[in-house]
């Protein structure tokens, strides 16, 4: 038995005002909400051009927030930054704008720090099994295999 609740417009916007005041969304995260909510195409576009004229949706700010909350709280590399901001359909130019919330030197620190945490834990007596493990470990945090091996090679020595 479907016991959905239908929503009005005005009910679902705002619903979605909330929605969208609570944290930073992206346009795909709004149509998945009302495509939940079971909204019509002509009220999903109604309810998402009021959310873009009264700031409640902005794609830039999200990037932004999105890049400096994974890198900070997380401490994603710039790669996996980039593709979790691709498969949310950001276009390149919010991207870019995103990446430039990053610092080049915390975001060089930030890998050194980890990169010192992790090598200590990782239990591996052979030393080319370990750099192996160090390197995977990084590269799917999204660092840049360029300045993993830069920061690797002063690990080590």
């Amino acid at each position: 038995m479907k016991n959905e609740k239908t929503y009005t417009v005005d009910e679902a916007t705002k619903l979605m005002e909330n929605f969208c005041a609570y944290q930073e969304r992206c346009h795909k995260e709004i149509e998945q909400k009302l495509h939940d909510l079971q909204m019509i195409p002509e009220a999903k576009e109604k309810i998402i051009l009021h959310l873009l004229q009264h700031n409640f949706l902005n794609e830039e700010r999200f990037s932004k927030a999105f890049a400096r909350g994974k890198f900070s709280i997380k401490k994603w590399g710039r790669i996996k930054i980039v593709n979790e901001l691709k498969f949310r359909n950001i276009s390149p130019y919010n991207i870019k704008t995103a990446l430039k919330e990053i610092d080049d030197i915390d975001y060089l620190k930030t890998l050194k720090k980890i990169a010192e945490k992790k090598w200590v834990l990782i239990k591996e007596p052979n030393a080319f099994k370990k750099r192996s493990k160090m390197l995977n470990y990084l590269s799917s945090k999204g660092y840049e295999s360029e300045i993993i091996y830069e920061v690797m090679n002063g690990l080590i020595k």
